[in-house]
């Protein structure tokens, strides 16, 4: 999803967290309703306020916001902060996209299903 879709598609969640009025993170989901599937496109948080569960918050914020049965995600298979983060809130591998990333790293696909 580029950043044109994320501002603008209906339907298109987005989130933020503000500290002390600065945004320190976002999250940007896209709901696809045919397929019952939400996908995470987005996700960050600036360096200096990881690991305070700011993360979490705005990845649970948005699965709510969805409200699908299913959610996707990519996430470059380097990131293992965040693959730790994603497989605690209960996602599990599904597929690798060979050179998926402009600098050619692979992208590891995690689904969740809520049930």
């Amino acid at each position: 999803m580029d950043v044109l879709a994320a501002l603008t598609f209906p339907g298109t969640v987005r989130w933020k967290a503000v500290l002390d009025g600065q945004a320190v993170g976002f999250v940007i989901g896209d709901r696809q309703r045919w397929r019952d599937l939400g996908w995470i496109a987005s996700l960050g948080v600036h360096p200096d306020y990881r690991r305070r569960g700011i993360g979490r918050t705005l990845l649970d914020a948005c699965e709510q916001a969805l409200a699908t049965t299913r959610l996707r995600l990519t996430l470059r298979v380097s990131n293992l902060a965040a693959f730790e983060l994603y497989e605690q809130a209960g996602y599990q591998e599904v597929t690798i996209w060979q050179g998926y990333y402009r600098n050619g790293e692979d992208g590891l696909v995690m689904e969740k299903v809520l049930r």
